[in-house]
Parts: structure tokens; C-alpha cells; sequence
């Protein structure tokens, strides 16, 4: 059995991928921080539901812990590590940009370091579509520069990028970022839209729009995430004197075994048509307060997935509705409502 390292595991991605890797084989161990950036019990419950599986293993430490990171790494030597576990959110990021500087940059040098000395087959790191920051023109693109960052938390997912290119440069390291456009779905984080309104509305409270609805996002669905990234990691990044020619449209660096690859639905929704998708599987209306933009945020995010088709062959396909019906469904099982 191929054996993986995933941070994050006990996260909302990190439990998906998790699964289904597993589902096929792969022997997977878990690293996870288990913060209280929100509800700690919902993140050990995915724990849990991934212990029932005998080829899952966990620890639970700090990426900034390097000597613990560094002892799980040498005990599992894994095969790949996918490192996923960060500190989220783009509006905490104005409250404590600190956590974001010693997680998502002290962090992932350790995984890296890590990556280094074992020499993996293929290191896989979450980066994220807020690094397009100020870009305009849409649908973003791999090969688009990506230099106006609008938050800390964007700017430290873009400092990841760039040290994950130094690494794969200077060490041989196969290195593949991907850049998430608003995930959803179940087990999904209480702070992401979704969760908020379905919350909000079956509790009979108000939910915020911001720039009164006026945005538009690339909603992506968590199982159709995780397949990307499972099919990404046989799409190994090779050395520069082992390349044959390139796909089209290709982020495959001149320099180094890394590429960067979106991973998104290839739409932008409205906000008001998610919010409408809600209210109707729900059977309620919500009680709306309208509300302006808030600081660091973006009126659309739209991923251009041709690169991810061709080194794949698949495509992210579920449509926001049917994604917005999978969610509800759980949660209400998961909170008996």
C-alpha cells in the first residue's frame, strides 16, 4: 500500500481526501494541530469516523513543532506528503495575522524541510484562489501573474508558493501547489457561507451579504476537490531533463520539478443564486441584511481548469445545487434538525 502523509486531516479538505484515499488502499497518516478556530468536537468527530478505517494513523501536534513533525515523518516515511492543515480564513486574517505567519509560513518550512530529507515522490501543498488578490481578468489563470495580494492571509499562501519553488529548485523536490476556489459541502468549517446560512436560516436569523449580493464565486464541491487532488498525485512535476514536450497551457516551472494548478468548479455563480439554491432546499427565506464589501475581500473568483483537465483527465462537475442538497442533508443528520 502507497503510504501518504496529510496534514490537516481532522480540516474539512483534509478528512475528504483522507477518506478517499483510503477507499482506494493508500495507507494514510493524519497530522493535525486540532485548533479551537471552530468547533474542536466536529473536527475530532472526523478523526474518529477515519479511525474505523485500519489504514488510518494520527498524530496530533503543531507544524511549528519541527521535532515532533520531523520523528511522525521518519516513523511513517511516507511515499507523498499532502500538506493541507493552515490556518483559514480570510477575515480572521485581519483580527490575528500572527497565527497565519507561524502556521502557513513556519508551518509549511517545517513540512518542507520534512519533504527534503525524505526525499518524497511528490509533495503536494494547498495554496488557495485568494492569491489573485487585485487580478481583474478572469477567468484566473496558472500562467497570469499573481503579485496584488489583498490579505495576509492571501500573501502567506503566496509565500508558500514561492518557497515551494526554491525548494523544488535547489532539491530536486517534485513539488505541486493547487489553488482552491470555495470549497464546500459536508463535514464542511461552521465559518465557511454555506454552513452560515443554512445555520442562520433554520434558526430564523439574519445572514450577511456582503456588497449586497453583488459577487459572484467559483463554488467548488469538496468530493470533486479531493479527486483532483488524488489524480494529481501521480501527475508528478519531472525534472527539466526528463520532460518530454509539455501540455498546453502547462505552469510547469523552466527551473524547477513544480507547477501550480487550479482546482474549481469552472463557473462563477452569483451570490443571490446560491442564496436562492439555499432557501429553496431548505424550504425557508432568509431574513437578509445587506451589507457593503468587507476589507480584503474580492466581488469574483472564477479558475480557469483546463490545466487541471489535461494532466487529469477529469473535470469538477457538480453543480451548485446538487452540491447545496448534499450539504443540508448532512447537516441536518449531523445536528438533528
Amino acid at each position: 500500500m502507497r503510504r501518504v502523509l496529510i496534514t490537516g486531516t481532522a480540516g474539512f479538505i483534509g478528512f475528504h481526501l483522507a477518506r478517499l484515499l483510503l477507499a482506494e488502499g493508500f495507507r494514510v497518516h493524519g497530522y493535525d494541530g486540532m485548533t479551537d478556530y471552530y468547533d474542536v468536537r466536529l473536527k475530532r468527530r472526523r478523526h474518529a469516523f477515519l479511525l474505523q478505517n485500519e489504514g488510518f494513523s494520527a498524530t496530533e501536534g503543531m507544524l511549528e513543532d519541527q521535532v515532533l513533525f520531523d520523528r511522525v515523518a521518519d516513523d511513517v516515511a511516507p511515499e507523498v506528503i499532502v500538506h493541507l492543515a493552515a490556518q483559514a480564513g480570510v477575515r480572521y486574517s485581519l483580527e490575528n495575522p500572527r497565527a497565519y505567519l507561524d502556521s502557513n509560513v513556519i508551518g509549511t518550512f517545517t513540512v518542507m524541510e520534512a519533504a527534503r530529507r525524505l526525499g518524497v515522490a511528490h509533495l503536494l501543498m494547498a495554496s488557495t484562489s485568494s492569491v489573485y488578490g487585485a487580478n481583474e481578468e478572469m477567468p484566473f489563470s496558472e500562467l497570469e501573474k499573481a503579485d496584488t495580494q489583498l490579505t495576509i492571509y492571501a500573501a502567506t499562501k503566496k509565500a508558500n508558493e514561492s518557497m515551494g519553488h526554491a525548494y523544488a529548485h535547489l532539491w530536486g523536490l517534485p513539488t505541486t501547489m493547487f489553488r482552491f476556489f470555495t470549497v464546500y459541502g459536508p463535514w464542511g468549517r461552521p465559518d465557511l457561507a454555506l454552513y452560515r446560512f443554512v445555520d442562520a436560516i433554520l434558526d430564523g436569523r439574519p445572514i450577511d451579504i456582503y456588497n449586497n449580493g453583488d459577487m459572484y464565486r467559483d463554488f467548488t464541491y469538496v468530493d470533486d476537490l479531493v479527486r483532483s487532488i488524488r489524480l494529481l498525485i501521480d501527475a508528478v512535476p519531472p525534472p527539466a531533463e526528463d520532460r518530454e514536450e509539455a501540455v498546453g497551457g502547462d505552469s510547469l516551472s523552466p527551473a524547477a520539478p513544480f507547477r501550480i494548478v487550479n482546482i474549481g468548479n469552472a463557473d462563477k455563480v452569483r451570490l443571490l443564486d446560491f442564496i436562492d439554491a439555499v432557501e429553496e432546499v431548505l424550504g425557508r427565506k432568509a431574513i437578509r441584511n445587506y451589507m457593503p464589501m468587507q476589507k480584503g475581500d474580492v466581488p469574483a473568483t472564477w479558475a480557469d481548469t483546463s490545466l487541471l483537465r489535461r494532466l487529469t483527465g477529469y473535470r469538477p462537475q457538480t453543480g451548485f445545487r446538487e452540491g447545496i442538497a448534499q450539504f443540508v442533508s448532512w447537516y441536518r443528520e449531523y445536528h438533528g434538525k
